[in-house]
């Protein structure tokens, strides 16, 4: 039988091609290709480009007092209702994103920094140095984070930059301890022993071959790390030791709406949502990157 030059063919799947493994372009892919991830990543980012265009973008501002409104629920004026004072929910709640997202970003930035330096000298070193390092941060392991930053929040005091070096500092040793675990599965490998051979400065191999091969598994707690760091933000302005009013920070709005919960809940409800949705969204995009990262799981 004759084939028929005329049919259509069917075309060739395609098959799609990714960046080298374990490059930030292959883990960009991995994310976008995670339909939860991808999601959570538009979230974050509206919630980001809004906390910033927020007061052009409405008509009442975050500050602006009117008793006229004051326990105003939901309506076309104002769509997430007003508090006490008469101040705008949603504008209040925009404005300060800025406050909640800026404290898990920096505070997870200082104790990833600080924790892998330690845990890189700690790692590679050993010795004397391993055992001040260890003993250091086990005294500061040994108290609970939320505890540890509360106490580290009473000594500094109230505020946006003492929240910040609170939640910092009581997030070390757990980037520190996970650098050293990883530092000791590499130092005596092959591409370590061959910077050692022709002479390399310690700190360059460290910065340059010895962190850049065990820093993958810190990525994915960073992510992690972030959403926790936000939550605690928010814990410690609700009890009074974090970003205070007027400030309009989540857990602040949070504290100040509790008393009412039964009459108002718009107001503690509409915070509650926010803070659910960034740690929800923190947390699906850390596990969409560990999944890209985990070698079990490669192409």
């Amino acid at each position: 039988m004759s084939e028929n030059k005329w049919a259509v063919k069917p075309k060739p799947e395609r098959q799609k091609t990714y960046a080298r493994t374990g490059s930030a372009l292959y883990v960009w892919q991995k994310i976008i290709e995670n339909p939860l991830a991808c999601c959570s990543v538009i979230v974050l980012a509206v919630l980001i480009i809004l906390s910033i265009i927020s007061p052009f973008l409405l008509k009442y501002d975050y500050s602006s007092i009117d008793m006229t409104c004051k326990y105003m629920t939901p309506n076309a004026e104002h769509l997430f209702g007003c508090d006490e004072l008469g101040r705008d929910i949603l504008a209040r709640i925009l404005f300060g994103a800025r406050y909640t997202l800026s404290v898990g970003f920096l505070s997870v930035f200082i104790s990833a920094t600080l924790g892998i330096a330690l845990g890189a000298i700690a790692g590679y070193f050993g010795g004397v140095a391993d055992q001040v390092v260890m003993r250091f941060l086990d005294i500061m392991a040994a108290f609970p984070q939320l505890l540890l930053a509360i106490a580290i929040s009473a000594v500094l005091g109230t505020g946006f930059d003492k929240c910040i070096y609170a939640l910092g500092v009581s997030g070390i040793p757990h980037f520190a301890r996970m650098m050293r675990a990883n530092i000791l599965t590499i130092r005596g490998q092959e591409f370590v022993e061959a910077a050692t051979s022709i002479n390399c400065s310690k700190l360059r191999i460290i910065v340059k071959h010895v962190i850049p091969n065990a820093i993958a598994p810190l990525i994915v707690e960073v992510s992690m790390s972030i959403a926790g760091a936000g939550l605690a933000a928010s814990s410690l302005s609700f009890i009074g030791l974090g970003v205070q009013p007027p400030a309009p920070e989540w857990g602040a709005m949070l504290a100040s709406a509790r008393n009412y919960i039964r009459l108002y809940p718009h107001m503690i409800m509409f915070p509650g949502i926010f803070i659910m949705l960034s740690v929800l969204s923190f947390n699906l995009i850390g596990d969409s990157i560990r999944d890209a990262l985990d070698p079990k799981l490669k192409d």
